[in-house]
């Protein structure tokens, strides 16, 4: 009991700073709660690297990421969004976490599921588990709705994505870091060390142990970038295993630096608002070093 008080006072002043700092009228209000968690941003990176066959320049990569669909995101977005990606034509498809914001509580999984069948991607779709696909005993609801969907869920495990001439490159999808037992050792059993890595973390700090092991890129979520963000000050709050990477690209290391990027996530959680904090989809285009 004394827990859930003290997440609700939490979250009461939290809001509070949000409208006292920023001073909200009832227009700043709406825009927050409304207007701003409805825009999409898509952001467009090259993916470089001396390891990437040449075969693979100009393979398009679309991530999606933290929809916490039943929160304040619903199905209509999420079909709207699913429509988007499908018009961009990726030729892979990655999902970094927390596809529902409750999973056991959530009622519409049977509309759910013929929408994110919809996504199309010749070279395979993916994801990885968050938090909250884990949270409420929700795991394996995740799970049977993810393959059912087509997805490779990826549990510490990892995935070849191979082209028609034989060339190669690996995703490495680990379990969530704050309710899951993630395992970089075993996700990288039997992948070879001389091929192009991108490693899937729903959780963006972890690229610290990361940094340790043959990986090249990581893709991460959960930050939300901050979802509210106040001028000169920053992110409001920034979830654990989120605070050292909050948003956007990093290249982390000086010899063989791991490149990170945190993508802001689609939904909220925990508050209905988003400021200064755009939904984000991410495009990642493949492109040689050689």
């Amino acid at each position: 009991m004394a827990k859930k008080q003290t997440r609700r006072i939490f979250l009461k002043r939290t809001f509070g700073s949000f409208l006292t700092v920023l001073g909200l009228s009832s227009g700043g209000y709406l825009y927050a709660n409304r207007i701003e968690p409805s825009l999409l941003d898509i952001q467009k990176l090259q993916i470089k690297h001396p390891l990437i066959p040449k075969s693979f320049n100009g393979v398009k990569i679309i991530q999606f990421s933290d929809t916490h669909l039943g929160f304040q995101y619903n199905l209509h977005q999420f079909n709207k969004l699913v429509e988007k990606i499908n018009l961009l034509k990726p030729d892979i498809i990655l999902f970094t976490g927390d596809l529902m914001d409750e999973p056991n509580q959530y009622t519409e999984i049977n509309k759910l599921i013929p929408i994110l069948k919809k996504l199309h991607a010749p070279l395979g779709k993916y994801c990885i588990f968050g938090n909250h696909d884990h949270g409420g005993y929700g795991s394996d609801i995740y799970r049977n709705i993810m393959e059912t969907t087509d997805f490779t869920v990826l549990l510490n495990e990892s995935a070849p994505i191979k082209l028609q001439d034989g060339s190669t490159i690996y995703l490495l999808g680990i379990d969530d870091a704050m309710l899951g037992k993630p395992n970089l050792p075993l996700t990288l059993k039997n992948v070879p060390k001389d091929t192009f890595k991108i490693l899937l973390s729903h959780a963006p700090d972890l690229a610290e142990t990361a940094l340790q092991y043959p990986v090249h890129w990581q893709l991460s979520g959960h930050s939300h970038g901050g979802q509210i963000k106040i001028p000169f000050f920053g992110a409001l709050v920034t979830p654990p295993f989120a605070q050292i990477y909050p948003e956007g690209l990093y290249s982390i290391g000086e010899d063989n630096p791991l490149s990170l990027y945190v993508n802001r996530g689609i939904g909220t959680t925990r508050l209905p608002f988003r400021f200064m904090s755009k939904p984000e989809l991410t495009i990642f285009t493949f492109k040689a070093e050689k």
